[in-house]
């Protein structure tokens, strides 16, 4: 068998990068002695009962504002239009 095949592990803790800095989450085995997590069961909104909204790079306003001027353009369109040409494509069969 070769020698120094294998990778050596080694005591690894595992830490959270939530804001309450809470430290080692739990201590396990591996070939990096630290691994950083984004979040944990401690921050995670499934088990602590909150809600947090991530909206990266303002992707919510960006959509409430382009849906805003689709809207008024629909509002617009719609209320140029004559009551009676309205109701004349309604009543014709295509």
């Amino acid at each position: 068998m070769k020698k120094d095949l294998h990778p050596r592990y080694q005591r690894c803790e595992v830490i959270c990068g939530c804001k309450e800095q809470r430290g080692v989450l739990f201590v396990t085995r591996s070939t990096q002695p630290q691994i950083k997590v984004e979040i944990c069961s401690l921050c995670h909104p499934f088990f602590t009962g909150k809600q947090k909204i991530v909206d990266s790079a303002g992707r919510v306003e960006r959509f409430k504002k382009r849906y805003d001027k689709f809207k008024s353009i629909q509002d617009k369109t719609a209320s140029e239009q004559p009551a009676s040409e309205t109701e004349d494509a309604h009543s014709k069969p295509e």
